[in-house]
């Protein structure tokens, strides 16, 4: 399976960020409605996965993945990878300063090309970072099905502090 993410020697994220990352993403009841679970949490990258569930599917005939939970997906982990991104940026603040400032943290637009129906039974989400701003990030992310293909892309603007 093709993926965005840069190979990088040094990836890993303190325990603080990743602490927060994961704290972020479980306080919103979204997520967890539709079941996506990070698995990836590095500097460079950011994936998340969504497992098939009836409740997802928008085509009963065909039984293919809801566009809406294509776009949610792209976008919270988009999210993810900009709050990173925009994390790293404030270094000269103490953890809490930070997470205070990107609480802020929201979609401003997202951009989503749906290439193909999403069949699958369990789908993955890679996001990088395109830029990080002073205010605002740019995120790259592509939806692939467990087969390895490539289901949607997407580019995120957010709001970053």
């Amino acid at each position: 399976m093709a993926s965005l993410a840069p190979q990088a020697t040094d990836t890993q994220l303190p325990a603080e960020l990743t602490q927060a990352v994961e704290g972020f993403f479980n306080r919103i009841p979204f997520n967890r409605l539709l079941g996506i679970e990070i698995d990836t949490l590095r500097s460079d990258c950011v994936a998340m996965s969504l497992p098939m569930r009836p409740e997802l599917i928008g085509n009963f005939t065909q039984g293919i993945l809801h566009g809406g939970a294509i776009s949610s997906l792209l976008d919270v982990c988009g999210g993810a990878m900009a709050l990173i991104g925009a994390f790293e940026r404030h270094a000269h603040l103490s953890v809490q300063e930070r997470m205070i400032r990107l609480a802020k943290l929201g979609t401003i637009d997202l951009r989503v090309d749906y290439l193909r129906p999403g069949r699958g039974e369990h789908f993955v989400c890679t996001s990088v970072l395109l830029r990080s701003g002073n205010k605002v990030g740019v995120v790259r992310s592509e939806l692939h099905a467990n087969d390895g293909t490539l289901i949607a892309v997407g580019t995120g603007t957010y709001l970053c502090g």
